[in-house]
């Protein structure tokens, strides 16, 4: 399922810096091939953009569904450059350098800007012909990509709506599990790290979503923002559970995470759970058009230190505290444009698609995190999230 992007801003980025038109060669799993080409194929292809046309060059094998599913206004294939006779007397590398070159010719092409990530072996064998190619510095396709339209925004409306199935699931699961000498217990065996993620991930493959990884970390494991978690839950102790799923037909992720805590937690974890909670609060209120990422996240931090807990602002070497930025873009990667960090120079506009994730983290202590992910419109934004902040269940 494709959607039909606004790329005025990639045109005028080839006007201003005099190219022809923008090339990718990657597979689909490279987000921007995907955007531009509105193709999805597990092996690499090339994609030009111009102003004037999108012309794909596919194999043989995709050219079908190359023509029919995507974007394109042209579908070449390989072998109408006569790769496979030029590999015969050349070898396959130069007779594919051969082959894009003679594509770029066809659709009159002879400067490309390509993604920072852009094979080397294409990028020489196209200088080696006489074909100009810069790479993007400003990463234009990423800002265009962050800016949703209602289409993309929808598709995120679907993937949030499985992440909350699979949270509801991981949730029941702790808030049902024993409690047995300070481990909870499920159907007579401790409850894992693992078979919560087991849940979650057969409730989202039921509701149509995959994906790689999740986060059910529980006690010191927490403590460590990106620590998937292992072993048995405790009582007592707070339990990070962050879901960021992949919807399988559109390729649009949700991100969102929830603390959980089954039984009496510290008075400690209490307070980072309320200060979190006010910390989200505090950035969804200074949320809106024209701020830029460091504003909301400024916001955020003010909470922190206004409690008594280290920042990166307020000290850049802790190791406790709110360690990492507040949020992120969501759309066909998991993290993208924009960022809402303290480095966030940039203003937030009408459309974008942010994570806002505050946390508290200490060994001691354990991890808090509550995340939502919403909209950015130009009053303030649209939580797309719909899941209730709880702390014990």
């Amino acid at each position: 399922m494709t959607v039909d992007p606004d790329l005025s801003e990639l045109d005028a980025a080839l006007a201003e810096r005099g190219f022809d038109g923008y090339l990718l060669d990657a597979a689909s799993e490279e987000s921007n091939q995907r955007y531009l080409s509105g193709f999805d194929a597990p092996d690499p292809f090339v994609t030009l953009y111009t102003p004037e046309e999108t012309a794909l060059l596919v194999s043989s094998l995709e050219y079908g569904r190359a023509k029919s599913e995507s974007r394109a206004d042209t579908v070449y294939r390989w072998n109408d450059f006569d790769l496979r006779e030029r590999a015969q007397e050349v070898g396959r590398e130069t007779a594919r350098g051969d082959a894009l070159a003679d594509f770029l010719t066809e659709v009159g092409v002879s400067s490309v800007l390509v993604p920072r990530r852009f094979p080397l072996f294409s990028a020489d064998a196209l200088r080696e012909r006489d074909v100009a190619v810069e790479p993007d510095g400003d990463e234009v396709v990423e800002d265009v990509r962050a800016v949703k339209t209602e289409t993309e925004v929808d598709h995120i409306r679907v993937a949030q709506k499985a992440n909350e199935a699979a949270m509801r699931a991981a949730e029941d699961l702790i808030a049902g599990a024993a409690v047995e000498d300070g481990v909870l217990h499920h159907a007579g065996e401790p409850l894992t790290s693992e078979r919560v993620r087991e849940e979650i991930e057969v409730t989202l493959l039921r509701h149509g979503c995959a994906l790689d990884e999740t986060i059910v970390a529980c006690g010191a494991d927490a403590a460590e923002p990106h620590n998937r978690g292992s072993g048995p839950l405790g009582a007592g102790e707070p339990i990070i559970v962050d879901i960021f799923p992949r919807d399988k037909e559109t390729k649009y992720h949700s991100d969102m995470t929830r603390t959980f805590v089954r039984g009496e937690p510290s008075e400690d974890a209490r307070d980072f759970y309320a200060v979190t909670e006010a910390a989200l609060d505090a950035a969804l209120d200074a949320l809106e058009a024209g701020v830029t990422g460091a504003d909301v996240h400024g916001a955020v931090c003010d909470v922190y230190e206004d409690a008594g807990y280290p920042t990166l602002r307020s000290d850049p070497d802790t190791e406790t505290g709110f360690i990492h930025s507040t949020g992120h873009g969501v759309g066909l990667d998991v993290h993208e444009s924009p960022s809402v960090s303290d480095r966030a120079d940039d203003e937030l506009e009408a459309g974008h698609v942010v994570t806002i994730e505050p946390g508290l983290y200490d060994p001691d202590v354990g991890g808090v995190r509550i995340e939502d992910i919403v909209v950015v419109t130009e009053d303030g934004y649209e939580n797309l999230t719909d899941y209730p902040v709880e702390f014990e269940v």
